[in-house]
């Protein structure tokens, strides 16, 4: 605007110059004619010559304006290609908010959403979350754990401990997210995101006096979203792609059980672990992924108990207790493996009469890995799954089931049985297993929101026998001939129990207190019934259950 306005004065200036010199000329002439006095001439020519002297000044001013209006452009750094604000600033977090269950999930678990406060740092905004908690439990059975239970070890009758109640007051489910986020330009995205809790236990953790347990890793991984190509890349460590969602494959819509108990829901499926994934969506409504994540078996079966002892081969190599400077705790073995996990998934988001939809299907490969012999052994696993998600009543009630099955997968249920066993010769047999969920989620006013989940996991029996002169030596997982007979008397040793089935329902609730400039402050409340049921074998089959309470008071400050 300031270059405009001065060209309009210089053609002003010029006007009057030009009318000055007319009017000279005419006086001038009329000097010739009628004798006009010399003195209205030596005015005009004095007015004309202070009129060249401003236009000259100006036309200077400007020359000096126009060069240091380059001399700022060639130095300053290109323009910024989003709209954010350059330096520090604060602001709101940009994007679409969630919606229905997934607006609800991202409140309960405390995940950074669009609209809230940010800090903005030379255009990257950087959004805090999660909240802090004070929660309690109850179980009928001593398990000897906390806020997360083992669904796996609830103890049969021959524990002394699992006729006696446990509780527990914990702080260490409180949470903490930051979430960064920068716009390259108006379809090239990218973020950050690292969500840490307290249930982490080093080797010197305890509950005697100061209760210091240590912070762990729950996700931390980086994205790239090409929106114009509707690319989506993450790198780090996040829910599996095997994990529900509840709408597209893109972080931070899974579908994760409302429970206050850590370990979920029996019957779900998921884990969180480092790997690297694409996906690609159509119009936002059909989705398509590919991941590649990290590898870990779990073992069980094996051999008898209480019978004949038999024992594998002693060349059996299967996984290895950590050495000292490998960056892992050495009370906890890692597997053999040499290959990843891969998992592909594909997820439509239709709405049918109003009614939002999302349905999703998987496949997963596995490779188990062992030595035997002196010779390394391969053997695939894997499976597939599926889920739906369905607006029954919009923004009022939600249903939803889940199904996943196929042989070495048990690592990726919230029951966490055994991936593989072994055969007699030492060789890896994946486990069949197949687990199965359900659940409904209401909300009955905007401030409360009441679940329910119903859920199991069953594993088939894989074993082989072989004999030394009139015994039988008995392998694997569920062999009828492991014995089962002291299953039920306190303190006996001759419970084999391998586990055939964990089921579980539960039900709970969220209660919003308080939401206000202040943050946001929720009650909640869970119970569950869980039964767990070994195989059949000599002295018929063992039974466990445990009836759990939980509460949970959580203030979330942003």
């Amino acid at each position: 605007m300031a270059r405009v306005q001065a060209s309009s004065k210089d053609r002003r200036i010029l006007k009057l110059a030009l009318a000055a010199i007319v009017s000279l000329i005419a006086l001038e002439a009329r000097a010739a004619d009628d004798g006009a006095t010399a003195d209205e001439i030596r005015a005009l020519r004095a007015q004309l010559k202070r009129l060249e002297a401003k236009v000259n000044d100006q036309a200077r001013k400007q020359k000096e304006t126009q060069v240091q209006i380059h001399d700022v452009a060639r130095r300053a750094p290109p323009a910024a290609a989003e709209s954010m604000p350059s330096g520090v600033a604060l602001g709101s977090l940009g994007g679409v908010a969630p919606t229905g269950l997934t607006a609800v999930e991202s409140s309960i678990r405390g995940l950074p959403v669009a609209g809230a406060p940010s800090l903005y740092i030379n255009g990257v905004s950087i959004t805090p979350g999660g909240f802090l908690a004070l929660e309690g439990l109850f179980r009928s059975r001593f398990v000897g754990a906390d806020i997360g239970t083992p669904y796996q070890n609830i103890p049969y009758g021959n524990v002394r401990t699992g006729s006696a109640n446990e509780f527990r007051l914990s702080a260490r489910q409180s949470r903490a997210s930051l979430l960064a986020k920068g716009d390259v330009n108006p379809t090239t995205h990218l973020a950050g995101y690292m969500e840490l809790d307290f249930l982490g236990a080093a080797q010197t953790a305890n509950s005697n006096e100061s209760n210091s347990f240590t912070p762990r890793i729950r996700q931390i991984y980086a994205t790239v979203d090409q929106e114009d190509f509707g690319a989506h890349l993450l790198a780090g460590q996040a829910w599996s792609m095997s994990t529900m969602y509840s709408k597209g494959l893109v972080p931070r819509q899974e579908n994760i059980p409302l429970t206050i108990d850590a370990q979920y829901v029996v019957g779900f499926t998921w884990a969180r672990q480092p790997g690297i994934r694409v996906v690609k969506d159509f119009d936002k409504t059909f989705w398509a992924g590919l991941s590649v994540e990290t590898p870990q078996t779990t073992f069980g079966g094996f051999t008898t108990a209480g019978a004949t002892a038999a024992t594998l081969p002693s060349t059996l190599v299967f996984n290895q207790a950590p050495p000292g400077g490998s960056l892992f705790n050495s009370l906890n073995a890692v597997s053999l493996n040499h290959m990843p996990d891969i998992i592909g998934k594909v997820a439509w988001d239709p709405t049918f009469e109003g009614h939002n939809v999302h349905m999703e299907a998987f496949g997963l490969f596995r490779d188990f890995y062992s030595q035997v012999n002196n010779s390394n052994q391969d053997v695939a696993g894997g499976g597939f799954g599926g889920s739906v998600l369905v607006s029954l009543l919009p923004k009022q009630l939600e249903a939803q089931f889940s199904a996943t099955t196929g042989r070495g997968i048990g690592r990726y249920g919230a029951g966490q049985l055994p991936d593989v066993t072994f055969n007699w010769n030492g060789t890896i047999s994946p486990v069949q297993e197949t687990m199965l969920l359900a659940g409904l989620t209401w909300h009955p006013t905007t401030d409360l929101d009441v679940y329910a989940y119903a859920g199991e996991e069953t594993e088939n029996a894989s074993y082989s026998n072989t004999t030394t002169g009139s015994a039988v030596n008995a392998f694997g997982l569920g062999n009828p001939l492991f014995s089962n007979a002291g299953c039920s008397i306190p303190g006996s040793t001759i419970c084999n129990g391998n586990i055939h089935l964990i089921r579980q329902i539960t039900a709970g609730l969220w209660d919003k207190i308080y939401q206000g400039s202040f943050g946001q402050l929720r009650a909640g409340l869970q119970y569950s019934y869980t039964q767990k049921y070994s195989f059949q074998g000599i002295g018929g089959g063992a039974k466990a259950d445990d009836s759990m309470f939980f509460g949970s008071l959580r203030y979330y400050p942003f």
